[in-house]
């Protein structure tokens, strides 16, 4: 079974920074494209950042420039790196992953989510 477990949350003040991990493990047989999506209280689930088993990227608008995602392929890990954090970043930050299984479907997992807070 292909599981998610993600680190890296946490509390910061405003103007600082965190790094988010995600490692994959399991019957993977490759990776499409992994990401992370967060979600703040009362508002619906929004894309932050995905990256390609190419190295493509595609971020939110509010936070280019201040984030940034990469991928250790031979870790089966996606990061993202969060610089000038501000308050309204805070929310569960979830893992996303896109892979075909060693039984060749393709696939979609989700992490458990890590809490980040950003403070004023």
């Amino acid at each position: 079974q292909v599981q998610l477990v993600e680190s890296g949350g946490g509390l910061v003040q405003a103007g600082g920074s965190l790094r988010l991990s995600c490692g994959a493990s399991g019957p993977i047989w490759s990776i499409n494209h992994m990401g992370w999506f967060r979600q703040a209280p009362g508002l619906q689930r929004e894309l932050v950042a995905t990256i390609t088993s190419g190295g493509s990227t595609n971020s939110l608008d509010s936070v280019k420039g201040r984030f940034t995602i990469s991928r250790d392929n031979a870790k089966n890990t996606v990061y993202l790196q969060m610089n000038s954090l501000k308050p309204e970043d805070t929310a569960v930050y979830y893992c996303n992953l896109h892979y075909r299984s060693s039984t060749h479907r393709d696939l979609e997992i989700w992490g458990q989510g890590t809490l980040v807070t950003v403070s004023s």
